[in-house]
C-alpha cells in the first residue's frame, strides 16, 4: 500500500485530494492547522510555515509506515490589492504560506525519499502562475515561484527515483474565495479598478470547477507512472496556458488587462 501526506487537507482541493487518494487504496495522512475528522484519513496538526511542524509530520509518517511514497502540497490562500498599496508584511505572508510552505514540506520529505530511492512530489500551483493576474500580483508570484521551483527540483532529484510536478488549476469553487484577504486600499486612486477586478475573480471562482474534480486529478497525477514538470486541470485552462506560450506576450498581457484590470 502506498503512503501519502497531503498539506492543507482539511478543506478545499486538499481535502478532496486526500479523499480521492484514500479511495484509490492509499494510506493518507493530512496536515493542517485546523482539526479535521475525515474518515479513513489520519489528521496531523501543523502549520506549513513551520519547518519544525513539517519535519515532525513527515517523521510521524515514516515511523508509522516506514516510507513516504507521495507528497501533495495543497496548503495556500490568496490576497488581493494593488501592488502600490499592499503592505510588505501581507506580501511576505502570501509567499511564506504558498511558496515557502511547499519548500518546508519538500525539504522535510526529501531525505527520506532520497534514501528510499523513490517518491512523487505534487505541488498545487495555478494558471495564475504563467498568466499573472493584476491586483492578485503576489498570489501570481507565489504560484510562478512554485512552477520554477518544481522544474528545477526535478533535475536535482532525478537520479534518486523522485519525480515532481506542479499542478495548475484554474477557477475552483471552494472556501478559498471567502478566505481571500482583500485590501481595498487605493481603489479610489485606481478609479474603482481594484474592486471591479476582485469582483470578476470572485464571480469566476464561485462558478468554477467542483473541488472534487481537482482532487481526483491530483490523485491521478500522484499515482501516474510518469509526469511532466507541470500539468493543467481542465481543457479550457490547458488552452489558455497553451495560447500564453504561442501568442505574443504583449497581446496576452493586453487581453488580461481587458478582463481583469480595465
Amino acid at each position: 500500500m502506498k503512503t501519502a501526506l497531503v498539506t492543507g487537507g482539511s478543506s478545499g482541493i486538499g481535502l478532496e485530494a486526500a479523499k480521492a487518494l484514500r479511495d484509490r487504496g492509499v494510506k493518507v495522512y493530512e496536515i493542517s492547522r485546523r482539526d479535521c475528522d475525515t474518515e479513513g484519513v489520519t489528521h496531523v496538526r501543523g502549520d506549513v510555515t513551520s519547518e519544525a511542524d513539517m519535519a515532525a509530520a513527515v517523521e510521524k509518517v515514516i515511523k508509522a509506515e516506514g516510507k513516504l511514497d507521495i507528497l501533495v502540497c495543497c496548503a495556500g490562500f490568496g490576497i488581493s490589492g494593488a501592488v502600490e498599496f499592499t503592505e510588505l508584511e501581507a506580501a511576505k505572508k502570501q509567499l511564506n504560506v504558498n511558496f515557502f510552505g511547499v519548500v518546508n514540506t519538500v525539504k522535510a520529505a526529501l531525505p527520506y525519499m532520497r534514501k528510499q530511492g523513490f517518491g512523487r512530489i505534487v505541488a498545487v500551483s495555478s494558471v495564475a502562475g504563467p498568466i499573472a493576474i493584476p491586483f492578485q500580483t503576489y498570489y501570481s508570484v507565489s504560484k510562478a515561484a512554485i512552477n520554477a521551483y518544481i522544474s528545477a527540483l526535478r533535475n536535482e532529484v532525478r537520479p534518486y527515483g523522485i519525480t515532481a510536478v506542479a499542478v495548475m488549476p484554474g477557477d475552483i469553487k471552494t472556501g478559498f474565495t471567502a478566505a481571500r484577504e482583500k485590501s481595498p486600499a487605493g481603489d479610489e486612486e485606481y478609479s474603482g479598478r481594484i474592486s471591479r477586478s476582485v469582483a470578476t475573480m470572485e464571480h469566476d471562482e464561485e462558478n468554477g470547477m467542483d473541488p472534487s474534480v481537482a482532487g481526483k486529478f491530483l490523485a491521478n497525477v500522484s499515482l501516474k507512472k510518469s509526469v511532466p514538470p507541470a500539468k493543467t486541470i481542465g481543457f479550457t485552462y490547458k488552452l489558455f496556458v497553451a495560447l500564453n506560450k504561442l501568442l505574443p506576450s504583449k497581446f496576452v498581457n493586453w487581453l488580461v488587462y481587458l478582463i481583469y484590470a480595465k
